[in-house]
């Protein structure tokens, strides 16, 4: 059963107890769907929004990161290490 809970406003604080959720629609193409889906399964995520949530935590993390003038690479299993550009 989905609880619905009551949004919140900008500086409003949730009652004790009560967690403060927005309710958030997206539409997606199927391509995209099926992209969700399969990072649900690998991630073994108990939802797609936990899925969304941890994409938002990383994705946040990198875009901090790359403002302080990071720069990202990645090691392939051989050793080989590569740029990897994300922001171009």
């Amino acid at each position: 059963m989905h609880r619905h809970h009551r949004r919140r406003f900008h500086g409003e604080e949730a009652e004790p107890g009560e967690r403060a959720t927005t309710r958030v629609q997206l539409e997606m193409p199927p391509q995209a769907m099926e992209r969700l889906q399969k990072l649900k399964d690998k991630t073994e995520a108990a939802s797609y929004a936990e899925v969304i949530r941890n994409a938002l935590r990383l994705f946040e993390a990198l875009v901090e990161e790359h403002e302080k003038g990071a720069e990202f690479s990645l090691r392939r299993p051989d050793g080989e290490t590569v740029q990897y550009k994300i922001f171009v």
